[in-house]
């Protein structure tokens, strides 16, 4: 079983108290359907746990697949040096099929971002290290597909439905409470 190989750092965007008895770190690609239909499982999980569980979002843009993946990874972290990670990232998601830069500042403006800023960010690619450090932490960590999750440093393999994904949650809290 593969191990979550970077631990989780000050610069990762994360819902839920740092104390929490479960950590869930995502790989996910803002362009992948997949992380889509996961994205909805996620924020029931992260509102049934709020107390429970830090859960971390980690970038893996597939870009050999898709082509607006990586300019959205960098949205949301010009989105997130604002103060907004977490609204651009739901934009992002919620908005999966319009990607396109026109989209993406359209979902910036409606966010209420400094726009000169959010639009020098990237032109310039101010945030494309950080996207590809998160890459290459998941890469080092043994992930070659999106989504792929973390739990409590180790890569959950089952299936991300409701489910399976809160079961071993539950599990993971009552093994770290013991």
């Amino acid at each position: 079983m593969s191990t979550l190989i970077v631990p989780i750092r000050k610069e990762d965007h994360g819902i839920g108290p740092t104390n929490a008895p479960v950590t869930l770190v995502e790989y996910a690609d803002f362009e992948c359907p997949y992380c889509r239909q996961a994205h909805d499982v996620l924020q029931e999980i992260v509102e049934e746990m709020a107390s429970e569980l830090l859960f971390v979002f980690r970038y893996f843009p597939l870009t050999q697949v898709h082509a607006h993946a990586e300019t959205a990874a960098m949205a949301a972290e010009a989105a997130g040096v604002q103060g907004k990670f977490w609204e651009m990232h739901d934009a992002l998601f919620e908005n999966q099929r319009a990607l396109a830069d026109e989209d993406i500042f359209r979902y910036a403006e409606a966010l209420d971002l400094d726009l000169g800023w959010f639009e020098q960010d990237m032109r310039t690619r101010r945030h494309f290290a950080r996207i590809r450090e998160d890459f290459m932490s998941g890469v080092r960590s043994g992930v070659n597909g999106t989504p792929t999750f973390f739990i409590n440093g180790r890569r959950h393999d089952g299936s991300y439905e409701y489910p399976v994904l809160i079961r071993a949650l539950r599990e993971a809290a009552m093994t770290r409470a013991r």
